[in-house]
């Protein structure tokens, strides 16, 4: 038999009444939703404070599954796999603890901790003391230790019932999805944007997603993998929305109309804008992106001050005062680093010398230049998927795109670095010319050059020149490959 404890996270438990019912009703709902999919025999029980997962047979790998489901689930403080049992007196229960935790304790120091709830002839502690003490002396190379013990053997005592657990799991903590309500994560496939997607789900928060595509097809494809990872994992007891937008008319239209200094800014105004009415059409109250103060030009107070300014709607930050490392960090836990230290960050990079004290007016002024048709069609032509209906191809599409170290010698590089990168770090080749043309304006100027050349894109990484050769081998150009510096 496979039995689970679940315990609730402490903020559950401290709430009314009927607020703790709700909360628990919908964990128990969860855990079916996702529970029921390995084994319909399984079975999810409600016990108010607590709540068991039992399954009338035994199976390792199914236990196994169990487990690592339940570990992502919100809600959750912690849970333990038992083993339950009958019996009729107190030296009954110690000879069960026995044979279950002799093996166990074999050199080991241990304690013993009982909870107990029904009337019995002894008290938690009595039974702590007596178990605690048979096990000391039926176990030779075991010793009794009260703090930080290598072993720590808890006891559920429950009416006629022993509850022994086996192993010990952390949970995700938080609340029961989706008890906070639903929000729109400004997603970009980074670092950033899936520890928040993360810490949303974790308080409960049914998090939909949507997505300002600069990059074209793969740099979907990539996001598209974050945010199934991401909804897989940690959320999948409910369906949510995956949105796209194709931005890259938008930020034509800054790039024609904009000054150079507030071109991030806007952009950034923009995207709220645009958010705000997907989030409109889906009945969704907040926005949530994950800026962290100081991190680029574009977070500092008076910039974000100037970008809230787009949108009524509420917009949260939960990564405000986090540094970069404790970022990373969590995305490595979560399980998300590689997907996302693969992912070009595209926000933030248009403008040369942007402005970190963005004045309201100012932006106001510039932006009544800009064309509002673009960023309405923009916004109307989104794509609302289903994100259970995505097929993922990976980095699969990337890879059919050429990367060389050894060049014709014909050949010219484009660097399709941001400004401040290649005024920075200039590349320059004594053998082949090099033309910096970033990433943003490849689109429009790439028609523009000699097109019976051979054009090899440059980045640092070699992650946003794939994508962008990509782009264009979509478009119809075949004289494109991969650069990458011997």
């Amino acid at each position: 038999m496979i039995e689970f404890i679940i315990k609730l996270h402490p903020e559950i438990s401290i709430k009314s009444k009927s607020v703790r019912k709700r909360q628990t009703v919908l964990l128990e709902q969860n855990l079916k939703t996702i529970l029921l999919r390995l084994d319909t025999e399984i079975k999810v029980k409600n016990l108010y404070d607590h709540l068991t997962v039992t399954l009338e047979r035994d199976d390792d790998q199914l236990r196994l599954q169990m487990a690592e489901h339940i570990k992502c689930i919100p809600g959750i403080n912690k849970f333990a796999e038992m083993r339950s049992a009958s019996f009729d007196s107190l030296h009954h229960i110690f000879e069960q603890v026995l044979a279950l935790y002799r093996d166990k304790l074999e050199g080991k120091t241990f304690v013993v901790r009982v909870k107990r709830n029904g009337e019995h002839e002894f008290s938690s502690i009595e039974a702590e003391r007596y178990i605690g003490g048979g096990l000391n002396q039926h176990i030779p190379s075991a010793r009794v230790q009260l703090k930080k013990p290598d072993v720590t053997v808890n006891l559920e005592i429950r009416y006629d019932k022993l509850m022994m657990t086996t192993q010990e799991y952390p949970g995700m903590g938080g609340f029961p999805l989706p008890s906070q309500g639903d929000v729109l994560q400004l997603i970009s496939g980074g670092f950033d944007s899936a520890v928040t997607t993360y810490q949303m789900i974790r308080k409960g928060l049914r998090t939909h997603f949507v997505f300002f595509n600069l990059g074209g097809a793969a740099h979907e494809t990539g996001v598209r993998e974050m945010a199934f990872y991401l909804w897989q994992k940690y959320s999948l007891s409910h369906k949510v929305k995956f949105v796209s937008v194709d931005f890259g008319p938008v930020v034509d239209a800054i790039l024609a109309t904009i000054p150079p200094g507030l071109m991030g800014v806007v952009l950034k105004r923009m995207m709220l804008r645009a958010a705000t009415e997907v989030a409109e059409q889906l009945g969704i109250k907040a926005l949530v992106t994950g800026e962290s103060i100081g991190q680029v030009s574009s977070q500092t107070i008076a910039n974000l001050n100037a970008i809230d300014r787009a949108t009524e709607m509420v917009v949260l930050r939960p990564l405000l005062a986090q540094d970069k490392q404790e970022i990373v960090d969590i995305a490595r836990a979560i399980g998300v680093e590689d997907i996302a230290k693969s992912m070009p960050e595209y926000c933030g990079v248009i403008s040369r010398s942007p402005t970190i004290n963005a004045v309201l007016k100012d932006l106001l002024a510039a932006e009544d230049k800009f064309d509002f048709a673009v960023l309405q069609q923009a916004a109307q032509s989104a794509k609302v998927m289903d994100i259970r209906t995505i097929e993922y191809q990976g980095n699969q599409q990337v890879a059919t795109v050429a990367t060389e170290s050894v060049l014709p010698a014909d050949a010219i590089v484009l660097d399709v670095r941001s400004l401040e990168e290649t005024d920075l770090h200039p590349l320059t080749l004594e053998t082949h010319q090099v033309v910096e043309l970033p990433f943003f304006k490849l689109a429009s100027q790439f028609a523009g050059l000699d097109q019976t050349k051979q054009y090899y894109l440059y980045c640092e990484r070699g992650v946003m020149s794939k994508l962008q050769a990509l782009l264009l081998r979509e478009q119809g150009y075949q004289n494109v490959g991969v650069y990458k510096k011997p």
